[in-house]
């Protein structure tokens, strides 16, 4: 009986969180069938090939349908940044788990689409290939469906280390105060008169310049909360971007 084909792994660094500790080191022996492609290797392993930017065979470069010989030396390597996503617009969908990052991204003017009930794996990977949009999530199981256009994972469970992986990673433009942060959709200017109906007496009183959402109505305006968000803003801007508007603040 033939012994199954061995691969020796070399896996970046980057990628060691996706793998148990004895895959950590420099590189590991791996027994494969000899006839699955080197992708779902990859994935057997538990990285999401969302994550891997070059995979190599003996130092040459193959796809991820490359079925590796015995003995091969295999080397997995992160996706490179910025991360460049051909044939769309760049714009995202945020799976339910992510609410704050979605905020803070269509606070800079990103299109980022994102339902607040879980509609489920399958409903969001044929979203992500219908609107051909990116899938962020930090569910591995949810990035490994085949429907997917594109996706990535979200290595932080903090909101601020999210959202500067998200900006270093894809380097999308940066629009801030051009977006609703509840519905996405685009923000334009308003005089007081036209939005007094959806106003409280002292906010109509004390504030003086609005936006409104063109989509969903909801009225904006340089509130009590404006301080923070400016603040996130301007680190975004500072880091990401050489060029910052200014605009509104939802109230």
């Amino acid at each position: 009986m033939n012994a199954r084909p061995h691969l020796q792994v070399k896996l970046d660094p980057a990628l060691h969180r996706f793998v148990t500790p004895d895959r950590r080191g420099a590189s590991f022996s791996l027994a494969t069938d000899g006839t699955s492609s080197l992708g779902h290797v990859v994935e057997s392993l538990g990285v999401p090939l969302t994550e891997v930017g070059e995979l190599l065979v003996d130092g040459d470069p193959v796809a991820t349908a490359h079925v590796p010989a015995d003995g091969r030396t295999v080397e997995v390597r992160p996706v490179r940044r910025p991360q460049r996503v051909p044939g769309a617009p760049l714009r995202f969908l945020l799976d339910v788990h992510l609410g704050t990052l979605a905020r803070r991204m269509r606070l800079l003017g990103i299109d980022t689409a994102y339902e607040n009930e879980d509609i489920g794996d399958a409903a969001l990977a044929t979203r992500s290939a219908s609107e051909r949009r990116v899938l962020l999530s930090r569910d591995r199981g949810l990035l490994r469906r085949r429907e997917l256009w594109a996706g990535a994972y979200v290595y932080s469970d903090r909101p601020d280390e999210q959202l500067r992986d998200v900006l270093g990673r894809f380097a999308p433009r940066l629009a801030p105060w051009t977006r609703c942060s509840a519905c996405n959709g685009l923000l334009a200017e308003a005089d007081k008169e036209s939005v007094g109906e959806h106003l409280e007496h002292g906010t109509r009183r004390t504030y003086d310049v609005f936006a409104q959402c063109v989509s969903c109505r909801r009225v904006y305006w340089r509130g009590a909360h404006h301080a923070r968000l400016e603040a996130i803003v301007e680190a975004a801007l500072r880091e990401f971007a050489p060029v910052a508007g200014r605009g509104t603040d939802g109230g």
